[in-house]
């Protein structure tokens, strides 16, 4: 008995310090380049580019998805769009290098409440919100709760309605109070490295991933174990809160664009986009033929295109999304 329990011991020690060594290792190779900023109680991590005089584009605030932090939209959207408007790439409550906050970061409103604060912190009253994935969720109540800061929403394959069956099972496991720390610390990172080429991959097809995508968006910096279990935890308190929100949907009155495309196997359009658009009165939804889940590295141009459209400009949706269709590339 005495030796299972120093063996326990021996793999629990071990498991820990392979965790935080691994953590720090991707910290250090991927330090914060961002600002922390507390918006009470805790501090938000952002990336603000100022609009010089010349920007023809109002404040656009992007908002990453699962699994990612501020560099994912960034290395997408960033160099094409600087000296067009100023930006603000931020990560999520718990993700990248932010800090969690209270409970009430666990779900949609209150990181969308938090986004809030860390505007008005951040002197912006109002802008485009550009959200990706499990961000739709977040800029979609954003919209209902802070109507008066949105300019317009660009939501890239969206999740934001409720689906059949549940979630992989890890997430459960991970939000569990004892059982979840566990499996975040010591099963998270070594299985995260062995399988980041391949999911990485899958989130992007049947497109090719671009080349450097892990290295250059800190990928890594999902798998330590405390934002690990901070997204399982969000992923797993999605289902039920779309429930109860979406019906409200019908309730956004903002310039809204959706892009999405029909060979998403992470964010079913069918369930998702197409309901959003449904729910938003004068909404345009723009379905994608051969695009997966990475519309804002896939279509990055189509994408402009409608954040120009929210904000006033004229752009052939229609013609530029025919166009983004016939240069989609498919790995067999």
């Amino acid at each position: 008995m005495l030796f299972i329990a120093s063996l326990c011991l021996a793999v629990l020690v071990t498991g820990f310090g392979f965790s935080s060594y691994k953590a720090a290792a991707f910290e250090k190779d991927n330090p914060n380049t961002g600002e922390l900023i507390d918006v009470g109680g805790y501090r938000m991590n952002s990336v603000y580019v100022p609009r010089p005089k010349s920007a023809d584009l109002p404040t656009l605030v992007f908002i990453h998805g699962a699994s990612a932090n501020l560099r994912d939209p960034m290395v997408a959207f960033r160099d094409k769009l600087e000296g067009r408007a100023d930006m603000l790439f931020l990560d999520r409550p718990g993700l990248g290098f932010s800090e969690r906050g209270g409970p009430q970061n666990a779900y949609p409103d209150g990181q969308a409440d938090a986004i809030a604060a860390l505007m008005k912190k951040r002197g912006i009253k109002k802008a485009i919100i550009i959200s990706h994935s499990f961000g739709g969720a977040i800029a979609a109540t954003f919209a209902l709760n802070h109507k008066d800061m949105v300019a317009g929403l660009l939501f890239l394959s969206p999740a934001t309605h409720p689906w059949p069956g549940g979630i992989e099972w890890y997430y459960d496991v991970t939000r569990t109070p004892v059982l979840g720390w566990l499996f975040a610390t010591l099963i998270a990172p070594p299985a995260g490295l062995a399988a980041i080429d391949k999911a990485t991959k899958a989130v992007f097809a049947p497109n090719p991933r671009p080349d450097g995508y892990i290295e250059e968006t800190a990928a890594y910096l999902a798998i330590r174990p405390r934002a690990f279990r901070n997204n399982a935890i969000d992923i797993a308190n999605l289902l039920e809160y779309v429930k109860r929100v979406s019906p409200r949907y019908r309730e956004i009155k903002a310039p809204t664009a959706i892009i999405t495309g029909d060979a998403d196997r992470v964010v079913l359009p069918e369930i998702h986009s197409r309901q959003l658009h449904e729910d938003i009165t004068g909404s345009t939804l723009l379905r994608i033929h051969n695009l997966g889940h990475k519309p804002d590295y896939i279509v990055t141009d189509l994408a402009i295109a409608a954040i120009e459209t929210l904000a006033g400009k004229k752009r052939d949706l229609t013609r530029l999304a025919g166009q983004a269709e016939a240069g989609i590339a498919v790995v067999k």
